[in-house]
């Protein structure tokens, strides 16, 4: 019998090909444990649904208790009837499979909606009001295609209901973004049609290494086979797309090491699509470090940086799904003395407003005490969560102060700022973890993740102990404290002219 496709394995292609492709065919005690952190994501979710449904306040046909054929039946018989709201219905088609959290009467029929607890929107800022999330869109499509074909559907206009207490529509006859032509309807059938290529195994998946990767129970199955294929996604920064693009003319980063820059070269152009020529030589000089060619770290440049009295290392960490910042901790020290380093930390103990409003500004008159001081992060987050902050509480501090922070020539981001811009590594990735670790640094912890830490914080929250408190707040010390061995790191690269060939 044909397997039926569902919501959650459309959301699983989208996030990654290879991972459904895996959950069909692959042997399951191939994977890795979900990690503490995707169960929370689940228990979160449970519990926010809970909360949203005991809250509805209006009459519902409550399915939660069923499963399988009973539900479905159910289902079936509520939408004859015409119920008016039906939680955790089952609804199908030959071919399709769907369990909406909700289906909403209206005038002409119905229409499906999920429950989540993230916000609804991807990209929403005080420039920007968001665009929906694609893997929402692309499951919502499917719950209204089975009401269609089953001809109960109202309208192509499915709904969220996200953390922040908002219905927002998801319009999927409207195209994906600005600049897109393509609508969320039909990007939803085209993948739909991709996935049925999969299930009859006519297209054949492969990995590749990406952020993604991290929370996947395929991880390390996959990055086992990444190595021993030699994947061209283990260069840091040339993902699927690029990959995909490359591998008709190489495949592997060993092969693309050894071949001459000029072999990929006609007309002062690449031969890849989407390639510039900058591009390329920066990944080709990537792939000689990882096949051993060249040997060690350098740099293309000679790179001067601040000299002030005090250094800050600074890092944050917070809760996406809550929208929280609970953490902002900085590593001091003094004229490089070693002597003098101390960890400071700036804390939330409760989840409240008033309490990131309050380590907030903590952490900013801190910074002001020591300022002018060199201060250290790595990538944007920090300075995207505390231009947020300071939106969120601008009595505070206001948005042209943190600009004229961010822009000093004193707060440096070691990401952007140095090591994509200066330094090559022989490494898998350029996070500040594979960076220190590769210089020897180790965190004390035994999984040191960000996403770790927001389960220990939900813990925290929970039970009060305070050895899960000094479990986060080393964590986030190790990680100011990887900055700072990264940033000694770099001063002792060896120099060295960007040659490809």
């Amino acid at each position: 019998m044909e397997q039926k496709i569902s919501a959650n394995m459309l959301y699983n292609y989208i996030q990654c090909p290879h991972r459904l492709y895996l959950d069909l065919f692959e042997d399951p005690a191939k994977r890795n444990p979900e990690s503490s952190f995707v169960r929370l994501l689940w228990e979160r979710g449970i519990d926010f649904e809970e909360q949203v449904v005991a809250k509805l306040g209006i009459p519902f046909l409550d399915l939660s208790t069923l499963s399988g054929t009973e539900k479905e039946i159910k289902t079936k018989e509520a939408l004859r009837r015409g119920a008016a709201l039906i939680y955790n219905g089952r609804i199908s088609t030959d071919h399709l499979v769907g369990e909406p959290d909700f289906l909403l009467k209206r005038k002409d029929g119905y229409i499906a909606g999920d429950i989540k607890s993230g916000a609804a929107l991807e990209g929403e800022n005080s420039e920007s009001e968001g665009k929906p999330k694609k893997h929402y869109a692309i499951q919502l499509s499917l719950y209204t295609d089975i009401l269609e074909q089953l001809d109960y559907s109202s309208s192509r206009t499915p709904l969220i209901h996200d953390i922040k207490g908002r219905d927002i529509v998801y319009d999927l006859s409207q195209p994906k973004g600005k600049n897109e032509k393509t609508t969320w309807w039909e990007e939803y059938l085209k993948t739909l049609v991709e996935v049925k290529q999969l299930l009859k195994k006519e297209i054949i998946t492969t990995p590749a290494n990406g952020t993604i990767c991290k929370l996947c129970h395929w991880r390390s199955y996959c990055f086992k086979n990444l190595i021993n294929s030699k994947d061209l996604t283990l260069i840091p920064e040339l993902g699927r797309r690029k990959r995909d693009t490359m591998q008709k003319q190489v495949s592997k980063f060993s092969d693309f090491a050894h071949k001459p820059i000029s072999d990929f070269i006609q007309d002062k152009k690449t031969v890849f699509s989407g390639i510039g020529l900058p591009t390329l030589e920066k990944l080709h000089a990537r792939a000689r470090l990882l096949a051993g060619i060249d040997k060690g770290a350098y740099t293309r440049k000679k790179i001067k940086f601040p000299k002030t009295g005090i250094e800050l290392f600074f890092d944050i960490e917070t809760d996406p799904m809550r929208d929280f910042c609970y953490l902002h901790g900085f590593v001091e020290r003094q004229q490089r003395n070693p002597a003098t380093e101390r960890y400071v930390a700036f804390f939330a103990d409760e989840l409240t407003e008033k309490e990131e409003e309050r380590i907030f500004i903590d952490a900013w008159h801190y910074i002001k005490q020591h300022f002018p001081c060199t201060v250290y992060y790595y990538s944007h987050y920090e300075k995207t969560i505390w231009k947020k902050l300071g939106a969120k509480y601008p009595e505070l501090i206001s948005l042209a102060e943190l600009e004229t922070f961010f822009n000093s020539p004193l707060v440096i981001d070691l990401y952007n700022d140095v090591v994509r811009k200066y330094t090559e590594w022989p490494t898998y990735s350029y996070s500040v973890k594979d960076l220190a670790q590769y210089l020897g640094f180790r965190w004390r912890d035994e999984s040191p993740s960000g996403a770790e830490s927001i389960e220990w914080y939900h813990r925290w929250l929970e039970f009060k102990n305070p050895e899960i408190k000094e479990r986060i707040l080393q964590y986030n010390e190790d990680d100011c404290r990887a900055m700072m061995v990264l940033l000694e790191g770099i001063q002792s690269l060896p120099l060295k002219a960007q040659k490809s060939n």
